[in-house]
């Protein structure tokens, strides 16, 4: 696969990464460990050199996954984690968010074993904590950072004017956002700050939790702990309503011979050359089929016939519940 530098100061990394969230949490039941690790290091084989994860998949489950799957590969492969809520030890229950400079500290040390490595290459703040000034998050990083324990600071779901704040204490290499063709809100502020000051970009979600890739429609059930059924663009009347982007997803492939997934993934990689989706999948054909995007080219006149047709697609329903959506573009 070929490769993609992350902004100006970023690793050179895949063009796409590996989410690995949904291999522990978020979408049903955790996957077995031995596949977990088999699927892994199966991307490794394939060209993936970027991994995503966090202390609160899981918790903490998710890191210790990655880290045992990519330890006999590690200089190969770039490893993003993510800092920001305060997780009971006891019971892994999440009690807000905690991003105090000796919080930072602490939690780099404890991701550091668990990934078994001696430094995390990218360390993002998960979400933007408002007690805690982000000069003072920013100074906590470039601490790591001198220290050894960090090679690059990140932002998830950050406010432009919070990368402006953070940047000007220590450069942000990456910034990570839901983008995809059901949530093109980052090219209205986001994108362009991040041109300006050479930051790369990571998506996640690119394919809709899934909906983009045609697999789910109104009468899809999901398991108990899948947050999808939270989720207001999940409940049945928005999927049956959002399917019209299926459709034109199904339109084009089936012209290009490609599948819906791998359109929508190819246009995300159309948009920027620092741009890089973190598709997460559970399943090798599905991470076949995700790595396949990379090698597929849309014409400026495919993504002008996309880009006004999705124009007349108003999508329904909000892309997190109200508690969750208050946590976001701060």
């Amino acid at each position: 696969m070929h490769k993609r530098k992350l902004g100006n100061r970023g690793p050179e990394v895949s063009a796409l990464g590996l989410g690995c969230m949904g291999m522990s949490f978020g979408y049903g039941p955790a996957v077995d460990k031995r596949d977990g690790i088999a699927l892994i290091r199966s991307a490794v084989a394939r060209g993936v050199t970027f991994f995503d994860t966090a202390e609160v998949y899981g918790p903490f489950s998710n890191e210790a996954l990655v880290g045992e799957a990519l330890a006999p590969m590690r200089d190969q492969v770039v490893i993003a984690t993510k800092f920001g809520f305060d997780i009971d030890p006891k019971d892994g229950s999440q009690r807000g968010l905690d991003s105090r400079p000796e919080h930072i500290k602490r939690v780099a040390d404890a991701s550091l074993k668990r990934l078994k490595t001696g430094v995390i290459d990218l360390f993002y703040q998960h979400r933007v904590d408002p007690n805690v000034p982000i000069e003072d998050v920013a100074g906590a990083v470039k601490d790591l950072i001198r220290e050894g324990k960090v090679r690059h600071f990140g932002l998830s779901e950050p406010g432009v004017q919070t990368i402006r704040r953070a940047h000007a204490v220590q450069p942000v290499t990456a910034v990570q956002s839901e983008y995809s063709m059901w949530w093109r809100e980052p090219e209205q502020e986001l994108l362009p700050t991040l041109e300006e000051l050479g930051i790369g970009f990571v998506p996640f979600s690119p394919l809709g939790r899934g909906f983009l890739t045609g697999a789910i429609d109104e009468s899809t059930t999901f398991d108990s702990t899948d947050l999808r059924n939270v989720v207001p663009r999940f409940t049945p009347e928005a999927r049956k309503a959002n399917h019209a982007l299926v459709d034109l997803l199904v339109a084009i492939a089936a012209r290009k011979s490609v599948t819906p997934a791998q359109i929508a993934l190819a246009w995300l990689l159309a948009q920027k050359a620092w741009i890089v989706p973190i598709p997460g999948t559970t399943k090798l054909h599905r991470l076949e089929e995700n790595i396949g995007a990379a090698a597929i080219g849309l014409t400026p006149e495919e993504l002008r016939e996309i880009d006004g047709a999705l124009a007349k697609i108003a999508v329904q329903g909000a892309r997190y519940p109200e508690h969750l959506l208050r946590q976001v573009g701060r």
